[in-house]
């Protein structure tokens, strides 16, 4: 026999007899095991497809000078860059991204020890970020790609010419975005020769694998609690916003970030 059970923003929910319930969870868990072998046949397909060699030469600006492409590597031979959304001239980077952004410095260490480097790029001249990274309490390295074409040859930052055509290439197709700067992830190898080689890049939902709050959220009854926002990430702040008044808005828009203002990030997140 069952019975209802009702809870704060949760609607009526069947609860079962114990027996009836691992009869439940065993069903569940043969589809949980079914994901995690196309999860991993996916991630082979992933380490398969072919890479392209990266003829340009990029210079950043780093904490201590100008840094090469190949420098950023720190000596391994694999590097992730995190594409952050921090325009110059934004107050503050992308409250999204800094929502995946603190869930980098713990997984440094270890990265470092399956020969990966990860590194943090922006469009923000260095003093920005080092003033924005200071507030945060990061560790991470963060570099400027405000000298170079890094950012729009990656597909995540676009010029006024790029907005005012209504669509810009972003995750492999042509649409709307509302601002010059989105989210991304890109994947290098170095050889021994020293020829560096683009493997992957992933943007948009594809980067819901790295926010680990997000895994943990998926686990509870309420889930991401996101289906009544108007955009998705609306309730997301920096993590030392939270305690300043915070409120969700269900109805609030996403507004593209402006020079000298606040920046947030958009509703593809959810595509």
């Amino acid at each position: 026999m069952t019975t209802l059970a009702t809870s704060t923003g949760i609607q009526e929910h069947e609860v079962v007899s114990p027996r009836e319930w691992i009869a439940s969870r065993k069903e569940l868990l043969r589809k949980e095991k079914e994901f995690t072998r196309l999860r991993d046949e996916l991630s082979q397909q992933r380490r398969e497809l072919p890479w392209e060699k990266v003829e340009k030469q990029y210079v950043f600006d780093g904490p201590g000078g100008k840094e090469t492409l190949a420098d950023l590597f720190g000596g391994r031979s694999q590097l992730i860059v995190y594409h952050f959304m921090f325009g110059p001239g934004w107050e503050a980077g992308c409250p999204s991204c800094s929502y995946l952004a603190d869930h980098f410095d713990g997984s440094l260490v270890h990265l470092a020890n399956r020969d990966v480097t990860l590194v943090v790029v922006s469009r923000a001249p260095m003093a920005q970020i080092e003033a924005f990274k200071k507030r945060m309490g990061w560790r991470f390295k963060w570099v400027s790609s405000f000298g170079n074409d890094f950012n729009h040859d990656y597909h995540v930052s676009f010029t006024k010419e790029e907005m005012a055509n209504g669509k810009v290439n972003y995750n492999y197709d042509m649409l709307e975005f509302p601002s010059e700067e989105a989210p991304g992830a890109s994947v290098f190898y170095k050889n021994g020769g020293g020829e560096l080689f683009h493997t992957y890049s992933s943007y948009a939902r594809g980067l819901d694998i790295l926010v680990g709050a997000y895994n943990f959220l998926d686990l509870v009854p309420k889930g991401r609690d996101e289906d009544g926002l108007a955009f998705s990430m609306a309730w997301v702040r920096h993590h030392d916003r939270y305690a300043e008044g915070y409120f969700v808005d269900p109805k609030a828009h996403y507004v593209a970030p402006k020079a000298s203002g606040s920046s947030c990030c958009a509703e593809e997140h959810r595509s």
